[in-house]
């Protein structure tokens, strides 16, 4: 069977670790992706290229980049020229949602998924949300994807209809970045391809103190592994 004859999902790919691993799970699964991304105003636009590298590395049926500007509204450091947290510890980044929280954006993110799921057909979504190492974001907890499906399948033609109901898949979402990196690496996903860094230099060069890139890099450590990509610090 051909990838184009395999059953559809829209995969949300912003180029990072985790939603690359998604892809990787989406395609071991047997579905013909189709990645989703977004240019919203993130000072890390830079991961739309990762994205492109991993999507076209992986294979996907289609890749669409959606042009969003949540800079309009702020509220988030990574939305904003409020600098972006660094050097803080585990127990720094667990005590409360922190500020580069995007105000509604899995939200929005999904609606967008679920738009072009029903225009393709397809009744699966993929999103690389994580409720362990991302425990201060309140749109990456399970109740939260439950309830959106839910709601999915209350607003959608499929739903209404009667027929098979779309699901979220959330295959990470109770995974250590550990687990998620040696998952990925076991179906060959090539992490010097994504961007994780919420303050990259303008060539791509992670910033290293980042919560993003503490996470990041502690999981290669703990792996015995090199993390592929360039630090500054």
């Amino acid at each position: 069977m051909t990838l184009n004859h395999k059953a559809p999902a829209v995969v949300l790919l912003s180029g990072g670790v985790d939603s690359a691993t998604v892809m990787a799970i989406a395609l071991k699964q047997g579905f013909a992706p189709y990645a989703m991304s977004f240019r919203y105003g993130q000072r890390h636009a830079i991961e739309l290229d990762a994205a492109r590298q991993v999507a076209q590395h992986l294979g996907v049926v289609g890749h669409t980049i959606v042009d969003i500007d949540l800079r309009a509204f702020g509220g988030s450091s990574l939305t904003s020229d409020e600098a972006v947290p660094k050097g803080r510890t585990l127990d720094e980044m667990a005590a409360g949602v922190p500020s580069t929280y995007v105000p509604a954006r899995n939200t929005i993110f999904l609606s967008y998924a679920l738009a072009w799921a029903e225009v393709l057909g397809a009744q699966d979504i993929f999103i690389g949300v994580n409720a362990l190492d991302n425990a201060g974001y309140p749109d990456c907890r399970p109740e939260y994807i439950h309830a959106y499906e839910q709601m999915a399948n209350l607003a959608t033609r499929l739903g209404t209809e009667g027929k098979q109901p779309l699901r979220i898949h959330t295959p990470l979402i109770q995974m250590t970045k550990v687990q998620i990196i040696q998952t990925g690496l076991d179906l060959n996903v090539d992490y010097s391809l994504t961007s994780t860094c919420y303050d990259p230099e303008p060539d791509g060069t992670a910033c290293g103190l980042c919560d993003a890139c503490h996470l990041r890099r502690q999981a290669f450590t703990e792996l015995g592994l090199v993390d592929p990509k360039p630090y500054r610090a």
